[in-house]
């Protein structure tokens, strides 16, 4: 155990800041900062597959997403659904598209907000029962009732708005 020097809480040993104050922690067995020698590495080696950038063009995508606050453009890959959402710590389950970096936790998204996918032709929509709900043209629409998305059909997750553009 650990015992706080601000608050005389104790804390579980390993702590590094007070679970009562906040406090930064310091034990016997203090951290240290150690250089890394980085001269063992054999820099001639040829790049692999894994260490090569392929960035994503998009081309074999049916669709994308337009986020409209930032002009951010998501495609929607060859797979035919995807959960819309933010990744939290701690989450066990990921959204298939993260819109954690476009403002989605101040937006009101939940972290497992909706559904969107491809049926054939058609696009289908659901939310998930999110807590802000979801709106499709400025409309709310039911929890975990399938709605169709039409080319240019602006979406809302919460406060977070997106237009669908679909590929012919």
């Amino acid at each position: 155990m650990i015992v706080c020097q601000n608050c005389k809480h104790s804390n579980l040993s390993g702590s590094m800041f007070c679970s009562e104050c906040g406090a930064q922690l310091s034990s016997k067995d203090a951290l240290t900062t150690q250089n890394i020698s980085t001269n063992q590495l054999n820099s001639d080696l040829p790049p692999t597959t894994e260490d090569v950038y392929q960035p994503f063009d998009g081309s074999n995508s049916w669709g994308s997403i337009f986020l409209l606050d930032t002009g951010q453009v998501l495609p929607l890959s060859s797979k035919n659904e995807f959960t819309l959402g933010r990744i939290s710590e701690g989450q066990p389950i990921m959204p298939d598209i993260d819109l954690s970096p476009y403002q989605a936790y101040a937006g009101g998204v939940s972290r497992l907000h909706a559904i969107i996918k491809r049926d054939g032709n058609r696009i289908l929509f659901m939310d998930l029962g999110s807590a802000n709900g979801s709106y499709i043209n400025g409309k709310r629409i039911q929890p975990n009732d399938e709605q169709y998305l039409n080319h240019g059909d602006i979406i809302a997750l919460g406060k977070l708005k997106m237009q669908i553009l679909v590929k012919n």
